[in-house]
């Protein structure tokens, strides 16, 4: 099996903005991006054969039997957020290598894939 995870950058910020701000208006706004984002990602993963296993907050994970374009994936994850949120992604051989890798990408730099096969190299 094969397992990719995913996850908003910076969301939490931006909810913390808008309580501190006292906009509710703002935390409606991006809780509704960020919700109709996570479901846009879970649904290109199911269209191109993956299971979803998680969809909730900013993340959603994923798995499926064959290979996977991680490089193909993460652009059309890129493609789907847009430019207003970024993803950070992971992806491995169990949900626990997709997690760590996806611990890796966000703390060097977020917006970025990392596989946990690349970081073992």
């Amino acid at each position: 099996m094969n397992y990719i995870t995913i996850d908003g950058d910076d969301i939490g910020q931006k909810i913390t903005s808008a309580y501190l701000s006292n906009n509710v208006t703002e935390l409606i706004r991006v809780n509704d991006l960020v919700q109709d984002k996570t479901e846009q990602i879970a649904a290109f993963l199911k269209s191109q054969g993956f299971e979803i296993i998680f969809c909730a907050a900013d993340g959603v994970a994923a798995t499926i039997k064959s290979e996977i374009d991680v490089e193909y994936l993460y652009s059309q994850i890129q493609r789907i957020s847009g430019n207003e949120l970024s993803f950070s992604a992971g992806a491995g051989n169990s949900l626990r290598e997709a997690y760590v890798a996806l611990l890796s990408a966000k703390s060097s730099g977020k917006g970025k894939l990392q596989s946990f096969e690349g970081m073992m190299q």
